[in-house]
């Protein structure tokens, strides 16, 4: 009788899993025979763009990974690793859930939350902190109000219910995002670096536990819909939307917080994308050893699954654990403890084969190094062609563009616009308290702050991309994300460590798609550079477009740069909010006529067609380097980076906190719109008490950044050139309303 293994499957079912006729040809050569349909849905999955990142691998070979700080490469572990100092380490990372969010967006964002703190937490640190990076369609269209209140509910729920505070993030609206919206998600943790959890499977003959949920047929072949496009036949992929458990998870993370502890464990791998595959595969590769794995032994939610149900379920909340031999039974008790299943699947093998099994009988047989990233899964060069609209936006002028009679108006205009109205509506429904560590829910920054119990020290992060810029110029933009990054953290009192990234693009099929992630990486790798910044990992997610009248329309080019930073002194971290009346309003950086790629030009003027916003790197690091001083030297007491908005945004964000307002002048030499709504890069705004002002001009002389006076702080009115722009109170319930009314319309 022919067994389970000799049941030979078809070209045809490689292809309806996802494989190109070529790689079906490859798996034969790797087998030496053809494979099964068991083996054939293994490779699927981990020969999907998801798991391989076959179409993107050579270009982030490319991105810096060496900095002063890094403890962990790229790739090494589950998530990135930097030293914080004081024996103390910080791991984060990022990751999309965009696909299941668009179909289902509860569960996909709040799995989305989910999997990125149990890389965290996997590797043996607490996670501390959450933000988010979220990108919707046309606030206007029904659908992407269902998919706002979703993601939203979905990530609050699910973070709150599991403890973390949610400490900043971003969300944008823009009609390409209709279809796909992204789901970004973002964790850091703190550990004790001599307790890190090794993603390795080591030593033949130790046992390989699966611990956490039972598994069942929730998230089959999710790393496969991932790499695919959402088109209208999509909801029949809801099956690969995962479910997620909060409390599960929990207990999943204290237990694993102490067995962290003990001497039990040789490694450990969270079982996100592929399930059982993912995690056997990848760590019997990392540890240059083999598995025998026998399915029928894992905890399954619903009767007679199937071998390959079970290998690609996605299910939440679980683990592959590989334990020494001998201290089986300090695991059992410690899950036993915390009401979780802990059950020995198989066991480590010198093969470098994983054997999967199921009642004795041999279904599958894989050479670990052919299914991983960097080992034998495939490795492609997709070819890129500079689109059309790349030159036609260059060709932007200024003086195409009207200066408006009553700049009021825009103003009015720019404070409700969902980009830059408060995302008040968003962040209520979000836990900022729990676990008492975030610094600043009553004191804004620039970035999120999270203490460092024990140590002067405290984290800053920050997750900052505007896909405007990277569409309108890839490379540009894409070190234009990184620097405002970077900003944001040293306007906060912070030094940049070291970032993770989600590079949500277009199908790479597409040669315009493809340049744009091309000129991002190389953006990416310039600013990285500069900062010293190098990238400890993340995420890379193609296909994000959808088929509209059987036309592919890719989402923006959004590569979301997750950063952070350590101030050093928590008694120096910077706030953005005006602190008394009477104190000096300085702009630092340059004046500068343009209003390229603004929010202004965009949504205002209705232009899209314009290049990237104007930006100096080196100015960028120079006004940086400034900045770190004096904060330093405690020369100001406000700092706000210049961004989205414009220099009037900005300002009107440092008077809400107090009620305060501002009195200032404009550069009669700037056109007044281009100076109040433009977003030219490498400017921040700071005030300087007046006793302190001398000080402060004879530190920025030393400087080769320039700093304008623009007025003063006020005690709540917006004066710009002796005109009234309002008063603080009506400006900011506008601004913290906005959101809400386009939503509930």
């Amino acid at each position: 009788m022919e067994s389970a293994l000799q049941r030979e499957a078809t070209l045809e079912q490689a292809q309806e899993l996802g494989l190109l006729a070529e790689e079906f040809e490859a798996i034969k050569e790797v087998l030496g025979r053809t494979p099964n349909f068991t083996e054939t849905s293994v490779y699927s999955v981990m020969w999907s763009e998801h798991c391989s990142y076959k179409n993107s691998i050579f270009w982030l070979k490319q991105l810096p990974k060496e900095g002063p700080h890094l403890l962990v490469k790229a790739g090494e572990e589950n998530a990135g690793l930097v030293d914080i100092g004081d024996g103390l380490g910080c791991v984060f990372k990022i990751e999309s859930h965009n696909h299941p969010s668009a179909l289902e967006p509860y569960q996909g964002a709040a799995t989305g939350v989910g999997g990125i703190n149990r890389d965290i937490f996997t590797m043996g640190a607490r996670p501390v902190a959450q933000l988010n990076s979220l990108r919707f369609g046309d606030i206007g269209e029904d659908r992407t109000k269902w998919l706002t209140k979703g993601v939203v509910k979905g990530i609050g729920d699910y973070g709150n219910a599991f403890g973390i505070p949610i400490v900043g993030g971003e969300v944008c609206f823009n009609k390409s995002y209709n279809q796909n919206p992204l789901v970004n998600a973002f964790s850091a943790g703190i550990m004790d670096t001599g307790n890190l959890i090794s993603a390795k499977a080591q030593g033949p003959g130790n046992p390989v536990y699966i611990v956490g949920s039972a598994t069942g047929k929730d998230g089959i072949a999710g790393a496969a819909f991932a790499s695919k496009d959402i088109t209208e036949a999509s909801a029949d992929d809801l099956p690969s939307v995962q479910v997620g458990d909060p409390f599960q998870e929990k207990l999943l993370l204290e237990a694993t917080m102490e067995l962290s502890q003990t001497d039990a464990i040789v490694g450990m791998q969270d079982m996100g994308a592929a399930g059982i595959t993912c995690s056997t595969c990848e760590m019997s590769a990392a540890g240059g050893v083999g598995m025998e794995i026998h399915l029928d032994r894992v905890p399954t939610r619903q009767e007679n699954m199937l071998p390959y149900e079970i290998l690609l379920s996605e299910s939440q909340e679980r683990m592959l654990v590989v334990v020494k031999k001998g201290r089986e039974q300090v695991v059992k008790d410690i899950f036993e403890k915390w009401d979780l299943h802990a059950e020995e699947i198989g066991e480590v093998t010198d093969t470098g084969r994983v054997r999967y099994y199921m009642h004795g009988e041999l279904v599958g047989d894989v050479p670990a190094h052919s299914l991983v990233l960097g080992g034998g899964a495939p490795q492609y060069q997709r070819e890129y062609t500079e689109p059309a609209y790349f030159q036609e936006y260059k060709k932007f002028s200024i003086d195409q563009i009207e200066q408006p009679e009553d700049l009021r108006e825009v103003a009015l205009f720019l404070l409700q616009h969902p980009n830059i109205a408060s995302k008040k509506w968003v962040y209520e429904q979000y836990d900022s308290m729990v676990g008492v560590r975030n610094m600043t829910t009553n004191r804004p920054a620039d970035a999120g702050i999270v203490n460092i119990k024990g140590t002067e020290k405290a984290l800053a992060m920050t997750v900052d991309c505007n896909s405007r810029y990277v569409h309108a110029d890839p490379e540009t933009g894409t070190a234009i994300a990184v620097s405002e990054a970077a900003r944001n953290i040293v306007c906060s009192g912070g030094q940049p460590s070291a970032i993770t990234n989600c590079l949500n693009f277009g199908n790479p099929y597409n040669p315009e798609s493809y340049w744009q992630f091309v000129g991002a990486i190389k953006g990416m790798s310039k600013a990285c550079e500069r900062f010293k910044t190098p990238v400890t990992g993340g995420n890379v997610s193609f296909y994000n477009q959808s088929v509209i009248q059987g036309k592919e329309v890719p989402v923006f080019p959004t590569p979301t740069i997750g950063m952070i930073g350590v101030v050093e002194d928590k008694r120096k971290i910077m706030t953005l909010d005006f602190k008394q009346k009477g104190d000096l309003i300085f702009i630092l950086g340059d004046n500068v006529e343009d209003i390229a790629s603004s929010e202004y030009l965009a949504s205002y003027h209705g232009v899209e067609a314009s290049p990237a916003p104007h930006f100096d790197l080196e100015k960028e690091y120079q006004l940086q380097e400034t900045m770190k001083g004096l904060i330093d030297k405690q020369l100001i007491n406000a700092a706000h980076d210049c961004a989205d908005g414009g220099l009037f945004i900005t300002l009107a964000e440092m008077s809400f906190p107090n009620g305060l307002g501002f009195d200032i002048v404009t550069d009669s030499e700037v056109r007044e719109d281009a100076f109040l709504f433009g977003e030219a890069q490498s400017r921040v705004v700071v005030t300087v008490n007046e006793d302190q002002e001398q000080d402060f001009i004879e530190y920025m002389m030393q400087s080769e950044v320039t700093s304008t006076l623009l007025g003063h702080v006020t005690k709540g009115k917006f004066m710009i050139d002796e005109e009234h722009y309002g008063f603080c109170e009506e400006a900011k319930d506008i601004y913290d309303s906005a959101l809400g009314i386009y939503l509930d319309k």
